[in-house]
């Protein structure tokens, strides 16, 4: 615990402040995104098929901007600026879902949103690496990820209570979400300050062939791994399904990823600074184990009770792993490709989830939810192999 504490105290502020700007972000955007489907369902007429398609292209989107927005901030060399563009884009797109009498509108402001998330993620997340000491880069991740996971199950409940308070009036809901996302960009643009590094360096081009050389064996070897292990977490929505298909009452559902939130928010820090001084492979393999564990649980719970206990297990898995991840990506590219390197690593794990998604979903319908899981387990194991067989072509 003190070194935990001794920790927080050496990351600079500008990291404290990046990690506030991502909960006040993820306050607003979960508060309308929780509410959203049943929105568009009840209120807007919209048709499941409509929802499912306006969120497959939008997240599509966001994996498609994140590669370009890390390429044009290290040939720009500036990691701030577009960060402020990514989440003024988000900011904006608010009041829009509070105003929309047709999907169209909701479809328009949800593809803003994501490219708004796809211009700052890679940056960000460069820009987290760039500032934080190395032997303090985990423990930063860590605290980004956890204040950033605060954001999302208190947007959530604030969603649930307002609700409650305002009988059911989804629009004054939605103008509350419009606050918090001002003040994000608000927070960014006057609390972070980039390194004196970027203001001043060379301009780089990610995309000539001898700047790409430069992209390790280390390196892609994450970004496989990272794909892999994105294969063995499919989307939290099956944790959702799994719970009310075990007796969890309807309007209690968004619970669900309150309690995966509260645990992967507790567990992220103090796992970030244990990558700082712990094996990454073996840190990263146990894990897997523990999404394993879980798998394993939601597979065999028939009481909502069960499949609860499997989705805080899921929780401290993503506690584990997001923030090392990160920091295993940051440590094995160079300096002046991070922005690449974390646009690459985004797209391949947003695709590999994508592919997921769909299986578990295929399986789920052909086999029943019990095969989802158990497949899921399967594809860790796997997973399990492939980071100890990547490690030991590393040594050769």
């Amino acid at each position: 615990m003190a070194a935990l504490t001794s920790a927080l105290r050496k990351l600079p502020t500008s990291i404290w402040m990046l990690g506030f700007v991502s909960l006040l972000m993820d306050v607003s955007s979960e508060i309308i995104h929780s509410l959203l489907p049943v929105f568009m369902v009840t209120t807007l007429g919209a048709s499941a098929l409509a929802v499912g398609l306006i969120e497959g292209v939008a997240e599509a989107t966001a994996l498609i901007v994140k590669v370009f927005s890390g390429i044009l901030s290290d040939y720009l060399g500036k990691r701030k600026g577009l960060a402020v563009v990514g989440y003024a884009l988000a900011a904006l797109s608010k009041p829009f879902f509070a105003t929309a009498t047709g999907v169209g509108t909701v479809f328009g402001a949800r593809v803003a949103d994501r490219i708004g998330k796809g211009i700052r993620g890679a940056p960000r997340d460069a820009l987290v690496a760039d500032i934080a000491p190395r032997h303090l880069r985990g423990a930063a991740f860590g605290l980004r990820q956890s204040l950033d996971t605060v954001g999302a199950f208190l947007g959530p409940l604030i969603a649930i209570g307002l609700m409650y308070l305002w009988a059911d009036d989804f629009r004054a809901v939605f103008w509350v979400a419009v606050f918090p996302g001002i003040l994000s960009v608000v927070l960014l643009m006057f609390g972070v300050q980039e390194p004196e590094l970027h203001e001043s360096a060379k301009r780089v081009n990610p995309m000539r062939r001898k700047n790409l050389a430069r992209l390790s064996f280390a390196y892609w070897s994450v970004v496989a791994v990272g794909a892999v292990f994105t294969l063995a977490r499919f989307s939290e929505a099956f944790l959702v399904l799994r719970a009310q298909q075990a007796g969890l009452r309807l309007f209690l559902t968004p619970l669900v990823l309150v309690a995966m939130n509260v645990v992967y928010a507790v567990s992220a820090y103090p796992f970030g600074k244990l990558a700082d001084e712990y094996s990454h492979v073996k840190l990263l393999a146990w894990g897997l184990v523990v999404l394993i564990a879980a798998d394993v649980v939601l597979a065999i719970g028939t009481h909502w009770s069960v499949a609860l206990c499997g989705v805080m297990l899921w929780g401290l898995h993503m506690g584990m792993t997001q923030g090392l991840l990160a920091t295993m990506v940051a440590n094995a590219a160079p300096a002046d490709l991070r922005g690449t390197a974390f646009g690459v690593f985004n797209l391949a794990s947003g695709l590999a989830l994508l592919v997921a998604s769909t299986l578990a979903g295929w399986l789920w319908d052909r086999f029943g939810a019990a095969f989802t899981f158990y497949g899921g387990a399967v594809f860790s194991s796997v997973t399990i192999c492939l980071i100890f067989a990547a490690q030991f072509a590393q040594r050769r």
